[in-house]
């Protein structure tokens, strides 16, 4: 019930001025297309938050990955290594989803990506995903703008064509090298 009563008053708002249905159209599939500085300011004191707490806490993810025995054994509080990772994810993903929306490929294909190509060390993990997601956005986001001259493909649709069967290919991937 209160689903519906919230749809009710979002799709009121959405549908009362042609603006809004556009801004929540393209919100709604991720796309960084008439985004202005205040959005970017907005969602700056968030990221750079973020991305210290993630910078702090990559040597513990390091040693989670050996193992919660080992990891314990090196001082490291495995429940509050992994609640303040939730944190910085949740925290990173909850500011960038705010500024374009749901781009969700970028943050799904990238970093398993940066593992092939740097191994399993999140200190060089976390700044090549940094880095590689922002031009594979850059990428995308022309790539959107040419293909459907004069408008333009949202770089969340472009990302979920180009993001899908990668990503379907990892898993397969991963599954027979397991095998």
């Amino acid at each position: 019930a209160m689903n519906a009563v919230l749809q009710a008053i979002i799709s009121a708002l959405v549908l009362t001025d042609e603006n809004n249905l556009d801004r929540m159209r393209f919100w709604t599939v991720g796309s960084v297309a008439g985004r202005d500085m205040g959005v970017f300011w907005g969602v700056l004191p968030v990221i750079v938050i973020g991305l210290l707490l993630a910078f702090a806490t990559g040597p513990q993810l390091n040693l989670l990955n050996l193992g919660d025995d080992v990891a314990t054994a090196l001082g490291v509080n495995t429940r509050v290594a992994r609640f303040m990772g939730m944190v910085v994810i949740a925290l990173l993903a909850a500011s960038a989803t705010a500024a374009a929306g749901p781009i969700a490929f970028l943050g799904l294909v990238v970093p398993h990506l940066v593992r092939s190509i740097t191994g399993p060390d999140y200190r060089w993990i976390l700044p090549y995903s940094a880095l590689g997601g922002a031009t594979l956005l850059i990428y995308a986001d022309v790539l959107g703008r040419l293909v459907a001259r004069p408008g333009e493909l949202q770089v969340g649709i472009v990302l979920a064509f180009v993001g899908a069967p990668l990503f379907i290919y990892m898993l397969v991937r991963r599954k027979v090298v397991q095998l």
